[in-house]
């Protein structure tokens, strides 16, 4: 059996797309790279620390 393309185009009279059919999958791992990206930008103002600073934070509290 041939398996259907992760998209297909909905198109008007005039051969120009419309809009989109996504199998489920495809559907689903764009919904979770937007939320990745989401939580990205609310968190870009969070104050950064290096990676030495991680540690001894880790170690501070015990998980390490």
């Amino acid at each position: 059996m041939k398996s259907l393309p992760k998209e297909q185009f909905i198109v008007n009279p005039r051969g120009e797309k419309t809009g989109v059919v996504l199998d489920l999958e495809s559907y689903r791992q764009l919904l979770e790279d937007f939320h990745d990206l989401r939580i990205i930008a609310e968190r870009k103002s969070n104050p950064k620390f290096s990676s030495a600073q991680f540690l001894a934070r880790l170690k501070k509290h015990g998980r390490l």
